[in-house]
C-alpha cells in the first residue's frame, strides 16, 4: 500500500463557510419551513465535526470505513469529510539505542554489539497498514540486522588476514554496511534509516581476559621488532662509518662481537652495565 495525498482543505476557510450556511439555515427555519430549517441546522452542525489540526512534522492518515483514503500532512487547522477516521502519525526523526546483543562474529569469537537508530516514517501507509507495530518492528529488525552483520565480521583484523573489514578497526564501513542492512529490513515499513552507529563494542566477559593478553602479546611483537629493525640498522650504520673513517681494523669473529653487544644494548629491557677493558682487544 503506497501513501496517497487525501482531501482536506484550510480550516479558516471552512469556517467562514459554515457560518454563513448556519446562518443561512437560521433563516429558512424562520422564514421558510422549520423542519426544512431543522434539518439543514442539523447537517451543517455535522460539518463541524470535520476539523481537525495537524502539528509540524505529524500527519493524519484517513480511512473511510475501513478503506484507506490518504493521507494529510499540511500543517495547521484543517477540515475534511467528518465520517472519515483519522489517525496521528509522527513524521520526526526518532532515534534509539539497541540493547547489548551477545554474537559471535565470523571467526567464532563470542562479543558484545550495540548500536545507534536514526529513522523517521516516509511512507505513512506502509507504516499504518503493512505492519502491526511499526515502532516495534524496527526494534525487532534492527536488533536482526546487527546480529546478522556482526556474524559477517571478524572483532579485529588480526583475527582474519584475509578480511578487508572489521568491526573494531573500520566504524565507518561498518556503519555504512549496518545501516543497509536494516534499511533493507524496514523498506517495507515505509521507514527510513538516516544514521546507524555502533555504539558498544567488545569482547564477552568470558573471554574478554584472553583476548586482552593476546592484544598485549601482538603489540609487544610488534614493538619488538620495530626495535630490532632499527637496532640493525644502527649496527650496520655504525660498521659503515668505521669502516670508511679508517677508525679500527676488525676481523670477522671482532665484528660479531661488536654487532653481539651492540644488539644486546640496543634491544635489551633493561640499562646495560658497561665492561671496560683496559687491554689489547686482542
Amino acid at each position: 500500500m503506497q501513501e496517497k495525498k487525501g482531501f482536506s482543505v484550510n480550516g479558516y476557510l471552512m469556517i467562514c463557510v459554515l457560518l454563513v450556511a448556519q446562518a443561512a439555515a437560521f433563516f429558512y427555519a424562520v422564514e421558510g419551513s422549520p423542519e426544512g430549517g431543522i434539518i439543514f441546522s442539523l447537517l451543517v452542525g455535522a460539518l463541524w465535526m470535520g476539523y481537525f489540526m495537524v502539528q509540524p512534522n505529524q500527519a493524519k492518515v484517513m480511512t473511510f470505513f475501513g478503506s484507506y483514503v490518504g493521507t494529510v500532512s499540511n500543517v495547521g487547522l484543517r477540515w475534511t469529510i467528518p465520517l472519515f477516521r483519522r489517525t496521528n502519525i509522527s513524521l520526526r526523526i526518532r532515534n534509539f539505542e539497541s540493547a547489548k546483543i551477545k554474537v559471535n562474529d565470523n571467526q567464532g569469537n563470542p562479543i558484545e554489539i550495540a548500536s545507534i537508530v536514526v529513522w523517521k516514517v516516509t511512507d505513512t501507509a506502509e507504516a499504518v497498514f503493512d505492519v502491526d507495530d511499526y515502532e516495534s518492528f524496527v526494534r525487532i529488525q534492527s536488533e536482526s540486522a546487527i546480529r546478522n552483520m556482526a556474524s559477517s565480521f571478524p572483532y579485529d583484523p588480526r583475527d582474519d588476514e584475509q578480511a578487508e573489514v572489521a568491526l573494531r578497526s573500520h566504524p565507518i564501513e561498518i556503519s555504512e554496511r549496518l545501516q543497509e542492512e536494516i534499511q533493507a529490513r524496514l523498506a517495507k515499513a515505509g521507514i527510513t534509516i538516516l544514521e546507524s552507529r555502533i555504539s558498544h563494542l567488545a569482547y564477552a566477559q568470558e573471554i574478554a581476559s584472553a583476548m586482552l593478553q593476546r592484544q598485549q602479546a601482538s603489540a609487544i611483537v610488534a614493538a619488538r621488532k620495530q626495535i630490532v629493525d632499527g637496532a640493525v640498522g644502527t649496527v650496520e650504520m655504525a660498521l659503515q662509518r668505521l669502516n670508511e673513517k679508517g677508525v679500527v681494523e676488525l676481523d670477522e669473529e671482532r665484528k660479531a662481537t661488536m654487532i653481539s653487544n651492540l644488539l644486546v644494548v640496543l634491544c635489551g629491557d633493561k640499562s646495560t652495565q658497561p665492561v671496560i677493558n683496559t687491554g689489547t682487544i686482542y
